[in-house]
């Protein structure tokens, strides 16, 4: 016969068993408000990854999550805040190739450490940087437009607006062996402005800024600088397919938390990233603004940085970039 008893008995053993796992799960969660820190100024793919995320971390945290710009030179003042902050999840720092690769050789003296201070949750998406020139130039690819540098050495610029372009653009200086001048800008409206008016001769930009501009013809998209060609634009062939072998640059985004956080808050933190990323409305909305949706795990992520900076590094002596703060 039934044991109604021990029916009763298992049921409640059951709801207490789930009790206890979801107060579990939800005790590795951050037990205050969040901050997300975002290294950069409103817009662009840290601020629209952080504002993704937010409001589908505060349903699950059951926590209020705030994004928090902190824009300056790479990303010091931000990532700074980021390094400094509680190790219990509640200072979220969304990290990109600049401040938690090049940051370590680019600078003398940082005030963090990028591979000591943090501990990588995930990398969410990345994207190929554009390399594209002015379209007063004859150039169409960007075989010829090496064969036209190498015919006026030392007398093409690049307009630079940004530590991660710059390398990628002495990169591509030193293995096509061109003698071009950076000219810095204050931004990357300005350094597309210079293209477009022939003052420099070419940038390494996010392709969403420029894509109108390619499609008036102001400027010309030679080639992106990913390893695989970029889905937004399957028809543009990559830097190494066009004669530069071995060539990869990345803008990568990620989550990163504080060195000491307990390793079961990381893990739920990139589960949790991990299942948003997966949403077909963030996934789609990524997509749609040039970037692949990675969702990697804390030990891929951290070993793609640590790859990373050795990589910069290399660059950034080999150039001579290394400044002060």
């Amino acid at each position: 016969m039934l044991n109604i008893n021990a029916v009763i008995n298992a049921k409640a053993f059951l709801v207490l068993f789930l009790s206890c796992a979801a107060m579990t799960v939800h005790a590795q969660f951050p037990a205050r408000p969040v901050q997300i820190i975002v290294p950069n100024a409103p817009g662009g793919g840290p601020d629209l990854i952080a504002r993704l995320l937010a409001p589908r971390f505060a349903e699950t945290f059951k926590q209020s999550v705030v994004v928090d710009n902190r824009a300056s030179n790479n990303g010091i003042t931000g990532a700074e805040f980021g390094a400094r902050g509680a190790p219990d999840g509640s200072v979220i720092t969304v990290g990109n190739a600049g401040t938690h690769a090049i940051n370590a050789t680019l600078y003398r003296k940082l005030p963090y450490d990028p591979l000591r201070d943090f501990i990588a949750v995930s990398e969410v998406a990345n994207a190929p940087m554009a390399v594209v020139t002015s379209g007063k130039l004859p150039a169409n690819t960007l075989r010829e437009f090496i064969a036209e540098a190498k015919k006026a050495q030392g007398r093409f610029n690049i307009a630079v607006a940004g530590a991660t372009g710059e390398i990628a653009g002495n990169a591509l200086k030193m293995m096509a062996q061109l003698e071009m001048n950076n000219v810095n800008y204050k931004g990357g409206s300005p350094a597309v402005i210079a293209v477009i008016a022939n003052e420099a001769q070419m940038t390494l930009t996010n392709y969403t800024a420029v894509a109108a501009q390619v499609e008036s013809g102001r400027l010309k998209l030679l080639a992106v600088t990913s390893a695989q060609r970029a889905a937004q634009i399957p028809n543009v062939p990559t830097v190494a397919e066009s004669g530069l072998e071995g060539y990869d640059f990345n803008l990568w985004y990620g989550l990163f938390v504080p060195a000491k956080t307990p390793p079961a808050t990381v893990q739920a933190l990139y589960r949790e990233t991990a299942r948003i990323v997966a949403l077909p409305e963030v996934r789609e909305r990524l997509v749609a603004t040039g970037h692949e949706v990675i969702g990697s795990t804390p030990e891929q992520f951290g070993e793609k940085v640590r790859r990373d900076a050795e990589k910069y590094r290399k660059i950034i002596l080999e150039s001579n970039m290394q400044q002060e703060q």
